[in-house]
């Protein structure tokens, strides 16, 4: 059982997300603005990624641009400053990512030895999954458990199957832990977990790991339908985007236990 290390989330998307902040604390220091050749002076970083991290930013209201080639706090950015409606930003940024992979999303996290769905979004066409079984008790036949048990250590990982059988909830439940962890590690960093009709027939979901805060944490998606083209396509789009997730979470700080539905109806 687990006979190696996993993997810590090392995917290109977290690189980004730490790029994309060295640029944000640049920006943040230059409270009348900063200049693109200033920025990637004190960053050290080349154009292709200045210039992505500077997108990411400004996609996320965190930097915005004064007038070309110039750039100061973004809306997001000054909101936080002032402690207002800190989990704003997280909330337009899952509408966002929901309507880009077109299924429900989902920021999930593993604390105290609990899987916990700390935020989501969905709408009437993107509705969320039915959770039949409490995915505190699914964490090995759902995207989401899969992506944060890939976070735990061995004896994490023991500990959790020791609390959590793993019960056969369809005729693809995985039911053996060798089985488990060996999916959990031989996969490409960045690679999306993914949950085949695993938790309940007819849904399939794609997990991304996020390395930030203290408890691994996960953005997910579920799809209402087995289209293996269709989940590949999203999953896609959802690794991508996971630093857009990241900068939100890194803005509405640390407290992100309580569920809240985010900018639900708007497709």
């Amino acid at each position: 059982m687990a006979r190696r290390a996993p993997r810590r989330p090392t995917c290109s998307s977290l690189g980004a997300a730490h790029r994309a902040l060295r640029v944000l604390e640049v920006v943040h220091r230059h409270i009348g603005g900063v200049r693109l050749t200033q920025i990637a002076r004190e960053t050290g970083l080349g154009q292709l990624h200045l210039n992505q991290a500077l997108q990411q930013l400004v996609r996320a209201q965190l930097a915005a641009p004064i007038i070309p080639g110039v750039y100061s706090a973004g809306s997001a950015l000054q909101l936080a400053a002032a402690d207002r409606d800190r989990m704003g930003e997280l909330r337009e940024t899952l509408g966002y990512l929901r309507d880009a992979v077109g299924a429900a999303v989902y920021v999930a996290s593993y604390t105290e030895g609990e899987v916990s769905i700390t935020q989501y979004a969905d709408g009437p066409r993107t509705p969320a999954v039915h959770e039949w079984v409490d995915f505190r008790e699914a964490a090995h036949a759902s995207a989401v458990g899969k992506a944060l048990l890939a976070q735990l250590g061995p004896d994490e990982r023991r500990n959790h199957l020791n609390r959590y059988r793993m019960e056969q909830f369809t005729p693809h439940t995985i039911t053996s832990p060798e089985v488990l962890f060996d999916e959990l590690d031989d996969r490409r960093p960045g690679q999306p977990l993914l949950d085949l009709q695993e938790y309940t027939l007819g849904t399939v979901c794609a997990a991304v790991p996020l390395g930030t805060g203290t408890d691994p944490q996960c953005v997910a998606l579920s799809l209402p339908t087995p289209d293996p083209d269709r989940l590949q396509q999203a999953a896609r789009v959802l690794r991508n985007e996971a630093v857009a997730v990241v900068l939100a979470l890194l803005v509405a700080g640390d407290d992100l236990r309580t569920p809240t539905e985010a900018a639900t109806g708007r497709r």
